[in-house]
């Protein structure tokens, strides 16, 4: 009888890393190619992007399992690149980077990064950091997507912090910063409510040391935004007390 068939012996895990796409955001071909070789080595399929936007789209369309992420580049830094990853969701990121300073390594992991490689790397620890991230990642148990929020017009991804305005025949993307994706979130729950500046500043700021008149700042760009896309007077607000996603009519 097969050992995996006795009684008492362990099953046979899958490997969920196998196979796993990696996006490679590096200004350098030369270094892309290498890396690239050594990752289809570990049975890994690679995307390619040369400066910070093409990431980004690349990030959105295909939805890689891991980014490894260059920081010095041209125009967008992977510093800024990261930062908007991490306001979409969790995909794993390795920093790739020239930069062997604590400093530059605490604030990479600090931003939420998974793991930092200085240059010059040897490409086969790097392929091998990259297997270690997938399996962690991907075998891990994941929780399920958080629902998405349809208020009227306004639909909310939470899981890729995306604000699109739906209509007939079109739907627009909302550019927000992130507390003001966090403020329509936190209304959107609840969207006759009631909110006062208070609650917000406690649900989206609460590290912030800021008075709490400074979520008006945020709140009236954020509707200046959706007032762009045909959303006049949302959020609403309710004299004296503060603010709420639905006016009544």
């Amino acid at each position: 009888m097969p050992a995996s068939d006795s009684p008492g012996a362990p099953t046979a895990r899958w490997d969920h890393s196998l196979n796993a796409l990696v996006l490679i955001v590096e200004d350098e071909p030369e270094i892309a190619d290498i890396v690239a070789a050594y990752l289809a080595r570990e049975g890994l399929r690679t995307l390619r992007a040369q400066d910070g936007l093409g990431a980004l789209a690349l990030h959105r369309s295909a939805r890689p399992d891991l980014v490894l992420l260059d920081v010095q580049m041209p125009g967008m830094d992977g510093w800024t690149v990261l930062n908007t990853l991490r306001q979409r969701g969790d995909t794993p990121v390795i920093m790739l980077t020239a930069l062997d300073q604590d400093l530059d390594k605490l604030t990479a992991l600090r931003m939420g990064a998974d793991d930092y490689v200085v240059k010059p790397f040897n490409p086969a620890e790097v392929a091998a950091r990259v297997r270690a991230v997938l399996r962690r990642t991907l075998n891990a148990p994941r929780p399920s997507a958080p629902e998405i929020l349809r208020v009227g017009s306004l639909v909310i991804d939470p899981e890729h912090h995306a604000v699109h305005v739906e209509g007939d025949g079109y739907s627009h993307e909302l550019l927000l910063t992130l507390t003001e994706y966090k403020l329509l979130h936190c209304m959107a729950l609840a969207p006759m409510r009631i909110f006062s500046r208070s609650e917000l500043m406690h649900a989206c700021l609460p590290e912030s040391e800021a008075l709490e008149r400074t979520v008006d700042s945020h709140v009236s760009k954020l509707r200046r935004k959706l007032d762009d896309v045909g959303l006049a007077n949302v959020p609403a607000s309710v004299r004296g007390v503060g603010y709420r996603l639905v006016a009544d009519h």
